[in-house]
């Protein structure tokens, strides 16, 4: 090695190189390469001869082709041939690209084999020489590879394509079709698809065709056309000729290709992975890439297979899959063994490319399906987004970054070599040497660094793919307790556990779980809990394998499956939403109405069609239902946050809904008349408060504003309009679909009830409440509350009732109407026992509707219960002590009928909720045990119906009327 290398470097370091020597960047600036490193001439005689092929290079540009001929017989021989383009080229790069690539665009066919040889010796050369020196970052050096193949391909698959039109082999097509290839798509795969091609790739291929661009008689005839010209463009690309060749290409990732034409059917590849893709099909299209030929019909083909790439829920039997393979490809490859850097496998060996792309990929696939963000071709930005999702530490996606660009710095030395299509360290201490030159150092210190990188790959990724591989984690200690054998032996009968991979993985979980099982209060109790939940599941293997990569949702379902019967049906029925759980925001603040309705809009716009938007929106919504549920079942949140987070998420799915209920009404009838409408939320929505399983009450209000008709291809009255407008929402929000249904919704509070209309107009509402409207009517108005609609209605909807509201009420004919209410209300239904907090004297409905008249005595806008009750002792109707005990009452109902909608769609009792249930009902009421809890319950039922009577009186209608 040159004594004076080092200072050469050093003088060289951010100085750009032209032809004539150096120029630092801080004067004038030319186009030549920016150097700032070098390498070193293994056969110095040889780093002698390369220098005098180009007598006109000085200074560092006489060092750089010295190393590279002296090191590479193969970069040797290149600038031998190139010896009068290189220097023009190194002077200016950039243009000799361009011109590079504009002189393959017009390649005559009869030039088109030499041509595209010649073409690929220059940029091999070019690029080598711009890698070696530094000046081209290892993405810039793989794009122009990569980009250099796409444009070979495409102009030699379209020159095939013109010569069969020209001979009629292709029925129907002209030549103005050459430029779109007649329909041939060429899809770029593996590193090709991600731009990420090495020196010596072959390029991975699938050639389609789009069948749709022929007659249906004419479909075998336009195949073989298209195979032949497959097959023929491929040659022009491989053949190796006394030019060489340009890229070698692999066909073999198409669809079974033993047995399909070189040159398939797009209509026939979809149907394929529709039935039959396998795991390792769905990772190897995350890199695909319309690359040549008929791209526009190429991008329609990706698209159509978006859901076999990316599932729509958390996919961590994807991690089993990929462990598979690698172990596959380790016995095939022979490249399992320890670690020994001569003869390592760069790409497949031990902690090499493929752990890092595997481990990308993997990823990728488990969470690509929700998140549109990751679904990134290239291994370094998948990486990026990984970590800024949280689904890979910062740390180790940077440790990642780094040793995968120096992998692929070290594979593309050991491919300059000799162009050889390998990615194995040489076996020789001279071989090595060599690979050690081309990267500037010396065969030791290579040695060192290649060990310590490759075995820090290993450990970063071993453990995501075989956790089993790692440090043993310490053993729990087997419970003593005997579980009823007949209840484990029954689990292999039910549909998740019918299939061998799904029992190979619930037996690796089993003893988890019942471990955790002996650790509840009642392990017998949980046993039949988890017994119920595993019978009601459809499938295991995606659920299994995501608690088998995240043990601590053990934990989460144990509690779940013992406290609420609700939660755990719900979850055998839904079990993707725990992917929520690990999403990395599930146990965040609550974002609000306002983002949450942001966000379900931003993902009903993604979904191509109206169906799956609304479906969509159910498989939405439950994940935040069951994230206020399980932060409700933990204690994150109390009784009352809950009912407010369940009324706000209802409100976010009414505003992002309507939307687009109205958009697809729309196109059929036109744009809404008028100024629109307002859905009015009432009853405990309107107050902003209700629980797991409350219906909806709600009103349509609209305002036509003299407009007869709507302007659609199907115009309809503006009343009609509305009033299907409206049957068509509900129909969105209740009709149950593959994720079920959104909610249950009650119209009845509408004026006139149900012999009403089912949507209102703004001038009917407003001549209704004033003339016709009846006190209950009133009552129900004060807990009014605009949700969704056109915000210009919406405020004058509520300036509407807070003035009538605010108008003098006659106190007597209020008080009466409520004693009524409550004489009928007592008939109609009478409470299901202790734990029907809800219904009954004393109980919430009778507190509300106090709170009601309070507000309407008081003239007050305000909706909720307590601004309610101080509204009536403002008004001189309730005295201050009854408005307190009211209120305490009412939370201590309200808590208790939170958890028990939480626990059971069905009445509870304390014998049936199990004592993770009475555990949650206690903790959620703030008290010790469930025998005070009822005991409370009792007393204040009582004490409560005392305070409403006396507050109400008795009233008779013929001493009173």
């Amino acid at each position: 090695m040159r004594s004076d290398l080092p200072e050469i470097a050093a003088s060289i370091k951010l100085c750009r190189i032209d032809g004539a020597g150096a120029a630092c960047t801080s004067g004038a600036m030319s186009n030549g390469l920016l150097i700032s490193r070098l390498p070193r001439a293994f056969d110095p005689e040889l780093g002698v001869e390369a220098r005098a092929l180009f007598p006109g290079l000085s200074g560092a540009l006489s060092e750089l082709v010295a190393g590279a001929g002296g090191s590479s017989p193969y970069l040797m021989s290149l600038m031998t041939l190139e010896r009068d383009w290189l220097p023009d080229a190194l002077s200016n790069p950039d243009a000799a690209v361009d011109e590079v690539m504009a002189l393959v665009r017009e390649l005559a066919p009869d030039a088109l084999k030499p041509g595209l040889r010649q073409a690929k010796r220059r940029l091999a050369l070019l690029t080598a020489l711009a890698d070696l020196s530094g000046a081209w970052p290892l993405e810039r050096v793989t794009g122009l590879l990569t980009d250099f193949a796409g444009l070979a391909a495409d102009v030699a698959a379209k020159a095939e394509i013109a010569a069969l039109i020209r001979r009629g082999k292709l029925p129907g097509q002209t030549e103005a079709d050459v430029e779109t290839a007649s329909g041939m798509v060429i899809l770029a795969m593996g590193k090709m698809g991600a731009h990420e091609l090495n020196y010596s790739s072959d390029i991975d291929l699938i050639v389609l065709f789009d069948e749709t661009r022929y007659d249906p008689d004419d479909f075998y005839e336009a195949r073989q056309g298209m195979v032949k010209a497959t097959r023929n463009f491929c040659a022009t690309l491989s053949d190796k000729t006394a030019d060489g060749y340009v890229f070698r290409t692999d066909l073999r990732l198409r669809p079974d290709p033993a047995v399909t034409p070189v040159c398939m059917a797009m209509e026939a590849a979809e149907r394929y992975y529709e039935s039959l893709g396998r795991t390792w099909e769905r990772a190897a299209y995350i890199k695909a890439r319309p690359c040549a030929g008929d791209l526009t019909a190429g991008q329609r083909f990706l698209d159509t297979l978006r859901p076999f790439v990316w599932r729509r829920h958390l996919d961590f039997a994807a991690i089993q899959d990929a462990h598979d393979m690698r172990l596959r490809i380790r016995e095939n490859k022979g490249t399992g063994g320890p670690l020994v850097i001569p003869g390592h496998d760069m790409k497949l060996g031990r902690g090499g490319i493929r752990e890092i792309e595997f481990f990308t990929q993997t990823r990728q696939l488990i969470a690509g399906g929700r998140d549109h963000d990751l679904r990134l071709r290239g291994t370094v930005p998948g990486l990026a987004a990984l970590a800024a999702k949280g689904w890979v530490p910062e740390d180790v996606a940077q440790q990642l970054t780094d040793h995968y660009r120096a992998h692929r710095e070290v594979e593309h030395r050991i491919q300059m070599v000799h162009d050889s299509q390998t990615h194995r360290v040489p076996q020789t201490k001279d071989g090595i040497e060599r690979v050690a030159c081309l990267m500037g150092t010396d065969a030791a210190s290579l040695t060192a660094e290649l060990t310590r990188r490759l075995n820090e790959v290993h450990e970063l990724t071993e453990g995501f793919f075989a956790p089993g591989a790692g440090p043993s984690p310490t053993p729990r200690v087997e419970p003593r307790i005997e579980f009823d054998e007949n209840v484990l032996a029954r689990w292999t009968t039910y549909p998740a556990l019918r299939s061998q991979r799904s029992r190979q993985i619930f037996e690796r979980l089993k003893p988890e779980l019942l471990a955790r099982l002996a650790a509840t209060a009642k392990p017998e109790e949980a046993l039949l809990a988890l017994d119920g939940f595993l019978a009601g599941l459809p499938a295991g293997v995606q659920l299994f394998s995501l608690f088998e990569a995240n043990p601590q949702l053990s934990d989460l379902l144990i509690d779940i499956v013992g406290t609420s019967n609700a939660l755990a049906s719900y979850l055998s029925r839904n079990s993707a939403v725990f992917d929520a759980v690990i999403g990395g925001s599930f146990f965040d603040d609550w974002p609000g109405t306002k983002v949450l309705a942001t966000q379900l809009a931003e993902k009903l716009a993604a979904e191509p069609d109206y169906e799956m938007r609304l479906d969509m929106a159910r498989r939405w919504n439950k994940e935040w239902h069951f994230r206020i549920g399980v932060h409700h079942l933990r204690g994150l949140i109390g009784a009352d946050r809950a009912g407010e987070q369940y009324a706000e998420l209802a409100e976010a799915v009414i505003s992002s809904i309507l939307p687009v209920v109205v958009d697809h009404f729309s196109r059929k009838h036109g744009t809404p008349p008028g100024r629109g409408a307002v859905v009015l939320g009432m009853g405990s929505l309107g107050a902003g408060r209700i629980n797991a399983q409350s219906d909806l009450d709600l009103i349509l209000i609209y305002d036509p504003q003299d407009v007869e008709t709507s302007e659609g291809p199907r115009p309809l009255a503006a009343r009609t309009y509305y009033a299907r407008l409206t049957q068509a929402l509900i129909t969105a929000l209740t009709a149950p679909m593959s994720q079920g249904r959104l909610y249950e919704v009650d119209m009845r509070l509408r004026p006139s009830g149900n012999q009403g209309p089912v949507a209102t107009s703004w001038a009917s509402f407003t001549a209704y409440q004033q003339s016709e409207a009846w006190v209950w009517e009133h009552l129900a108005l004060t807990r009014a509350r605009p949700v969704a609609g056109a915000a210009d209605l919406a405020r004058d909807i509520e300036a509407f009732r807070q003035d009538l509201l605010a108008k003098t009420t006659d106190r007597d004919k209020v008080v009466r109407e409520v004693y009524q209410m409550r004489a009928r209300l007592a008939a109609a239904k009478s409470p299901s026992g202790v734990w029907d907090a809800k219904t009954g004297p004393g109980r919430m409905l009778d507190i509300e509707l106090v709170s009601q008249a309070g507000a309407l005595l008081a003239g007050s806008a305000a909706r909720n219960v307590a601004s309610g009750l101080e509204s009536g002792v403002a008004a001189g109707w309730l005295e201050v002590a009854d408005a307190q005990v009211l209120q305490r009452a009412y939370d201590l109902f309200w808590s208790v009928q939170t958890a028990a909608r939480l626990l059971s769609v069905t009445a509870i009792s304390a014998e049936t909720i199990g004592q993770g249930g009475a555990a949650f009902l206690c903790r959620s009421a703030g008290f010790e045990t469930i025998d005070a809890l009822e005991a409370a319950l009792e007393n204040s039922y009582a004490e409560a119906a005392i305070r409403i009577d006396t507050a109400v009186g008795e009233w008779d209608d013929a001493e009173n009327g």
